[in-house]
């Protein structure tokens, strides 16, 4: 069979119906790939090579049937470590979770799987989901494959890193306030943020819980549209997850965006310079060529984003992580002589630098006499940014939109140790990420081209509310366009 690293979904699927190859094989030379490339990237923590066998050994039982393939049948796919896999430690990046061997699955991981996804491993993350350049975790930084001195982006960098590389055909990410869509630019891959709701929860370790997503990498957008049609819908284990109707999402992918309005917010675009800008402006242009009618938008809370964001999600990441403690499910710490001295012990090892940081300024804003200060401030903003979009889908002064684009960061990938000793440096990479995340609407990043260093940069496509449909068709309609990485 060809390299692992071409392959997509569909050339699988076509692969395993004509026999040219089983399920078993793939899985074999995605694991051997995985291994011998993974010393370069650091994006593994772990493959599983039991578990992914075991599965592909499903998948050629059922073929050998003549039973009908589900829509991931024998894709090797690679899992974000904050995302539980039974059987499979799973560590969220973080020391305090070395040894913790969940229980169950996920509910994303169960779906995937029963549509005959074949997990090869876990992938490295920052520690916890708190980071953006995947510098944070406990278990050392990832390298991006296109560039190895610079970061792959975060929190999702292993994720993006193994489908860029080529390990893996699709991955499985989470996103809180751009930890797939900045990874995925990064890299040169597609990632998905779906609709808030869109993908149950279940078994995903929570950082922000009215902000955490589960999606999809992939190198082209079809087959980010199919990961995420098997993983989306109502589940009953998480109660804020949509009853909605999950549509064929391939169905979308027509080519034909003639007539579409997509917005440009200026609030975006007078921060984007050099040649981020050159090349999204470029993508501008193109969409224009495809008929679609492209307008300046404003979106006047914007610049009260960053410290909405920063509000918000640490105010719920110090309730979250409350439950690691070192008495249940934890790395205890020997030194302990008092409960007390357990308490800080254990959290005080077990903890990164980040990870500590956003803990201690979300107990600040939630403390007595800073909640209405603060948080109370912070939720009333963001119902602003939210009043934002509903606007500009819905029809105002400004006319209604199908969709909305814009850079995914300021800037190209940036070298490994540059801002990590500068939060507010690292903080401000995901600017014009967080406002899709405190809207709770779809967005995703596509490839828009390269830097004259040969960096990838990405185009951010943004719509309401349960509109994947008209995201996944505008992005394969501009994919179609400029290439995507698995034709590369």
């Amino acid at each position: 069979m060809s390299n692992i690293a071409k392959q997509t979904i569909s050339s699988i699927r076509e692969g395993l119906l004509s026999r040219r190859f089983s399920a078993t094989e793939i899985t074999v030379q995605a694991l051997a790939f995985a291994a011998g490339e993974n010393p370069k990237t650091n994006a593994y923590l772990r493959l599983c090579p039991e578990r992914a066998l075991a599965a592909a050994a499903k998948v050629d039982a059922a073929l050998a049937a003549g039973e009908s393939l589900g829509l991931l049948a024998g894709v090797p796919v690679a899992v974000k470590d904050v995302i539980l896999t039974k059987g499979v430690i799973t560590t969220c990046g973080s020391k305090i979770l070395e040894h913790y061997n969940p229980p169950y699955d996920a509910t994303a991981v169960e779906r995937l799987e029963a549509a005959g996804g074949i997990i090869i491993g876990k992938t490295n993350c920052d520690e916890f989901a708190m980071g953006s350049s995947n510098e944070n975790s406990a278990f050392g930084p990832v390298r991006n494959p296109v560039a190895p001195d610079r970061v792959p982006g975060g929190s999702s960098g292993g994720s993006a890193a193994v489908v860029a590389q080529g390990t893996a055909v699709v991955s499985l990410g989470s996103d809180t306030g751009g930890s797939i869509r900045q990874p995925a630019s990064f890299c040169g891959v597609v990632g998905v943020t779906p609709t808030y709701g869109r993908v149950s929860r279940y078994g995903l370790s929570a950082f922000a819980s009215t902000l955490d997503h589960i999606g999809p990498f992939a190198r082209n957008v079809s087959d980010a549209a199919t990961l995420l049609e098997v993983m989306a819908g109502r589940d009953p284990l998480d109660s804020t997850s949509a009853a909605a109707p999950v549509p064929s999402y391939a169905a979308s992918l027509t080519g034909d965006v003639r007539g579409m309005r997509v917005g440009v917010p200026v609030e975006y675009m007078k921060h984007a310079t050099g040649e981020t800008a050159t090349l999204i402006y470029q993508a501008l242009d193109t969409l224009r060529g495809l008929g679609c009618e492209v307008v300046d938008v404003s979106l006047p809370s914007t610049d009260y984003a960053v410290a909405t964001y920063y509000v918000i999600a640490t105010a719920e990441a110090s309730s979250n992580l409350a439950r690691y403690d070192g008495v249940r499910y934890t790395t205890r710490s020997a030194e302990a002589s008092s409960l007390i001295s357990m308490y800080q012990h254990s959290r005080g090892e077990g903890f990164g630098p980040e990870v500590k940081r956003r803990i201690m300024l979300g107990t600040y804003v939630l403390s007595h006499g800073y909640y209405d200060a603060y948080y109370v401030k912070a939720q009333r903003v963001r119902a602003l940014i939210a009043r934002d979009f509903t606007q500009a889908f819905g029809g105002s002064a400004q006319g209604k939109l199908d969709a909305i684009v814009a850079p995914v960061s300021p800037f190209p990938a940036f070298k490994l140790g540059e801002k990590v000793d500068d939060p507010v440096a690292m903080y401000l990479s995901d600017i014009y990420t967080i406002t899709g995340s405190l809207a709770g609407i779809p967005c995703m990043s596509v490839p828009c081209g390269l830097t004259s260093e040969g960096l990838p940069v990405g185009l951010q496509i943004l719509c309401d509310h349960f509109k994947e449909p008209e995201m996944f068709r505008l992005a394969h309609a501009f994919e179609s366009a400029v290439g995507s990485a698995s034709s590369n």
